[in-house]
């Protein structure tokens, strides 16, 4: 039986230059060189290889996959979706040109310039921070602990009655009109 593994081995390593597989087969035959009673002889190669060595990482068959698509009619599926790509473009041609305006009427066009630089430079330091901040032990579910008792803090104080939702709203609103100058 030894030498009958050995020889299988030499083999394996022979052919293990024209087919990855075949390496790979040659490193589980060393390990498991008493598996070599249930053999059989490759198909591509004519080598001998362990019933381990045939399992699912050496087939050669393609895997059948089952897709199963459901649809549903609608009365005018063209015009739905050609009033929702509609729809989409003329807010995003809306939005470029509020910011095309907004880019005219500035004078300062290098100091904006320059603050969304500061600004990227300080979005990227900011995740560099969090990310050196998540590697401390105890500090990350310190953090997850402190932002999960104020999410339920801003639920219960702002979002749970409607008088309160009304409050938050109108802050929203106030804010929004700070920040846009309208």
């Amino acid at each position: 039986m030894a030498a009958t593994s050995a020889c299988v081995v030499s083999s394996v390593v022979a052919a293990s230059t024209a087919n990855s597989h075949v390496a790979t087969a040659t490193r589980t035959i060393a390990s498991y060189g008493t598996l070599l009673s249930t053999r059989r002889a490759s198909f591509k190669t004519g080598v001998v290889v362990p019933a381990t060595a045939r399992s699912a990482a050496f087939r050669t068959e393609p895997k059948k996959y089952l897709t199963i698509v459901a649809a549903k009619a609608t009365k005018d599926p063209e015009t739905t979706v050609e009033s929702t790509v509609d729809d989409t473009s003329a807010a995003f041609e809306d939005a470029l040109k509020s910011v095309q305006e907004a880019w005219e009427k500035t004078d300062d066009k290098v100091a904006i310039a320059g603050l969304g630089l500061a600004g990227l430079v300080a979005i990227w330091s900011a995740a560099g921070l969090i990310n050196a901040v998540d590697k401390l032990p105890l500090i990350p579910d310190f953090f997850e602990f402190v932002g999960i008792l104020f999410s339920g803090w801003f639920v219960y104080r702002y979002l749970l009655f409607k008088p309160d939702r009304e409050v938050l709203f109108k802050f929203i609103d106030e804010t929004m009109t700070k920040i846009t100058g309208q």
